[in-house]
């Protein structure tokens, strides 16, 4: 019969068990659905002579549109809260489940994401007898950082030239090249 009090072999990312939105910190604004950011680089073709080809390289540190989404049940105040033509800063708590293949243990482990941005649109929903009308509201990030289990992981500002990916800022020579530190 094999021994089924293994090690801790293998801590697998399981799922997101919950998770709450605050504006500014402070204020829960409700209950909605997050579409967080997709992170693609401003990328240009490298071609010419001794390449066989082209390629694209990401520009460092510069991102495209990062868009954060919030799907509403019904149209609220806190989403057309978001409407005011300002940059609005949210906090986004979460917990994530992991399973340990060894052991068989479940575990959690918390994630923080802060986004400030400008709003760029609110939609009503559509209106059904007896249902959500999925209503949202989307904002254009300027500002986005993120710590897993405490530790950061990632902050983008694109207005202060910081671009730090695991504790690297890949943007610090760019802001010393163009004559800042």
């Amino acid at each position: 019969m094999p021994d089924l009090n293994l090690p801790s072999a293998n801590r697998i990312p399981d799922k997101l068990i919950n998770a709450k939105v605050y504006a500014s910190g402070t204020e829960l604004l409700g209950i909605a659905n997050t579409e967080l950011p997709n992170f693609e680089y401003i990328t240009e073709a490298l071609s010419g002579l001794g390449i066989a080809g082209e390629t694209e390289t990401p520009v460092i540190g510069s991102f495209k549109s990062l868009t954060v989404k919030f799907g509403w049940n019904v149209p609220n105040k806190q989403g057309f809260s978001l409407l005011v033509p300002q940059a609005h800063q949210l906090e986004i708590y979460g917990s994530f489940q992991y399973y340990d293949s060894g052991t068989g243990a479940l575990s959690t482990e918390n994630v923080k994401v802060v986004v400030r941005g400008m709003p760029k649109k609110v939609g009503m929903g559509k209106t059904e007898p007896a249902k959500k009308m999925e209503s949202d509201t989307e904002l254009e990030c300027s500002y986005i950082k993120i710590w897993m289990g405490g530790e950061e992981v990632v902050e983008i500002d694109k207005f202060a030239f910081i671009g730090r990916i695991l504790g690297v800022d890949y943007l610090e020579q760019v802001r010393k090249d163009l004559g800042g530190e």
